[in-house]
This record gives C-alpha cells, sequence and structure tokens, in this order.
C-alpha cells in the first residue's frame, strides 16, 4: 500500500474557557489514503468538528492554548514545527489548494456582503493563479456544475437570496474549485430537508470520484456513513475509540460505544421501541479527573483499569484496530436487536 496522503499520530488540543480548561482532543490518531472516504462519527460534541478544524489550521489562534501531535503530514509535508505544533507557514501553501472544507453551516460560512460569484473568483484567482476573465467563466462554470441553475444570476446572488440547499452546493464549489487532493466535509446536510440531504452527498461524492479525491467526512449519522464510506473512525469525547472498514460495521463492531451507537440507529430497528439510546452522558471535559478511558463512566464492563491506564491500541483484523481493555469478542457478537 501507498504511503498515506493524510497522516495524523496524536493530536492533542486544549482550550481555555470561563470555566476551565478543556481537554477537547486526546491523542487522536489515524491515515487516509489517496481516493478513500473515512467516516468520523460520534454524538454531537464528541470533537468531530473540532479536529477537522485542527487538520485544516483553521482553529482560532486566541482561543488555542495547545494544539500539539506527534505527526501531521499531509502528501509527505510534514505540518508541524519542531516543538510538534501546527506550522503556519506550511498551511499557508496547502489549505484551499490542496485541502478543500465543506462547513456544516455555509450560510454563515459565506460572506453576506460579497456576492457568490465574488467569492468563487477570489478562489480560483488566489488558489489557480486566474486572471478576472477566466476566473469568472471558470466560477460560472462550477456554479453550473454543483446543479445550480441560472448560473449567471447566480453568479450576482447574496448567500440570503438562496435556500439552505443552494448555499451548500455553492460552499462544495468553493470547497473544489482549488482543485484540492483532500475534501473535509463537516456535517455537509446539517438544517437540509432529507431529499435535499440525498442530492448533496450524492453531488459531493461525484465530484469527489472524478478527481478521486480523499474525503474525510464528518458526521454524527452513523448509518449515513456507513453508506457513503469505506471506513469508520469512532470519536467519544475527544478519543478515538475504533476504526474499522463500513462492511464490517454491523456484525463486526468491538468496542461497545460503536455498538450502542449502532443500537441508537433507526435503521438498526425493526420498531422505534427497539431503539436504544447511548447510556449515559458525555463527560465534563474541564474534569482534571477525566478517566484514562473517558468512556470509562458510561460502560457496564469498565474497571479500575479502564479508569487509570490508557487501552492499547488493538489490532482485531485488516484495517480494524480499537483502544478498549474489554472488547466485544466473536463470540459475544449476537446481533444488534
Amino acid at each position: 500500500m501507498s504511503a498515506p496522503m493524510l497522516e495524523v499520530e496524536a493530536l492533542t488540543l486544549r482550550f481555555r474557557t470561563p470555566s476551565g480548561l478543556v481537554n477537547v482532543l486526546d491523542n487522536v490518531g489515524f491515515t487516509l489514503q489517496a481516493g478513500e472516504t473515512l467516516g468520523l462519527v460520534g454524538e454531537s460534541g464528541s470533537g468531530k468538528s473540532v479536529t477537522a478544524l485542527a487538520l485544516a489550521g483553521l482553529l482560532d489562534a486566541q482561543a488555542q492554548v495547545q494544539v500539539q501531535a506527534r505527526r501531521l503530514r499531509f502528501q509527505g509535508r510534514d505540518l508541524l514545527n519542531s516543538q510538534g505544533e501546527p506550522d503556519a507557514a506550511a498551511w499557508q501553501g496547502v489549505r484551499g489548494r490542496r485541502i478543500g472544507f465543506v462547513f456544516q453551516s455555509p450560510r454563515r460560512a459565506l460572506h453576506p456582503l460579497r456576492t457568490i460569484g465574488d467569492q468563487l473568483q477570489q478562489v480560483l484567482q488566489v488558489h489557480r493563479g486566474l486572471k478576472a476573465a477566466p476566473a469568472r467563466q471558470e466560477a460560472l462554470a462550477w456554479i453550473e456544475r454543483v446543479g445550480l441553475s441560472d448560473p449567471a444570476r447566480r453568479f450576482k446572488a447574496y448567500a440570503h437570496e438562496l435556500s439552505g440547499g443552494q448555499c451548500q452546493r455553492v460552499m462544495i464549489a468553493l470547497a473544489l474549485a482549488g482543485e484540492p487532493e483532500l475534501l473535509i466535509a463537516d456535517e455537509p446536510t446539517t438544517g437540509l430537508d432529507v431529499s435535499t440531504q440525498a442530492l448533496v452527498l450524492d453531488l459531493i461524492a461525484e465530484l469527489a470520484s472524478a478527481r478521486r479525491l480523499a474525503m474525510l467526512l464528518i458526521t454524527h449519522d452513523l448509518a449515513l456513513a456507513a453508506q457513503r464510506c469505506a471506513r469508520i473512525a469512532v470519536m467519544h469525547a475527544g478519543q478515538l475509540v475504533e476504526t474499522l472498514p463500513s462492511a464490517r460495521l454491523r456484525e463486526g463492531a468491538a468496542h461497545i460505544y460503536t455498538r450502542q451507537l449502532l443500537r441508537a440507529t433507526p435503521q438498526s430497528a425493526s420498531t422505534l421501541d427497539a431503539l436504544r439510546s447511548v447510556d449515559g452522558t458525555l463527560p465534563d471535559l474541564t474534569r482534571v479527573d477525566l478517566p484514562a478511558c473517558r468512556f470509562a463512566e458510561r460502560c457496564e464492563k469498565s474497571d479500575a483499569r479502564c479508569r487509570s491506564q490508557a487501552a492499547p491500541w488493538t489490532r482485531m483484523g485488516a484495517q480494524h484496530a480499537l483502544a478498549c481493555w474489554h472488547p466485544v469478542l466473536e463470540t459475544q457478537r449476537v446481533g444488534l436487536r
């Protein structure tokens, strides 16, 4: 197998807030191959979006207390300085041009005082070096490419004049117009109706496939990730707990949290009464006494070792690994219902 396009190892992040330090990310690590789609899933508040912002170098420098990693490499290029912190100069060379980003709130991400055309032209001029006239023609082509009718009229429109689905299509155009090799899509269907969600996801998949993009798809919807991604990475309270192929998700998941997420997914239940919520709640990340496994206080199998010692990553099969002292063994997997 060729070297990964994206390598993340021991990514750690803390923020300072009025209530104290928030230990947002704890030793997060994964890889992503060219052309692969990886789904990053977990409950709301589990750290998925802030992981995406950290990977794109988009965290607010004023709010940031500490971002460190043992390794953060894109296409073999190190994005960290000698102290293991993000290298701002290195990021300037890849963000937008080589790494595209689809935000989960497109209307808020689009500039309210600039037309859609102006914003697209700027991306094309900055990241692809086009002159004004060619940039305008390419911007019109992108408006049409993402399925918006009457490109000339949309070119002159402002974000407030578009629907949520139309804004998301514009956001996709902005993310891909620079011709990146990696696309980070953070909850790209938030706030959209079901039919529009499917259209937007189909559009992203079609454009990503045509350009053989690597994609990190962030979602709280495990069923959606299983349908759209080759592999799944499960996050809980700022820690990755399991990674596995989507094809093995239903019967092969070995972490109790992953299996609880599956049981909470409507597609896994035959009736509404059969649905089960995930036990307990996410821990308070401002605590100084967080357990080594942040799922320990929600887990029926946890013991003193779970609270005091971080579990090593254990390989369960090809592309399947988890961090847990008490994995669900093959003989214990009797289905989700």
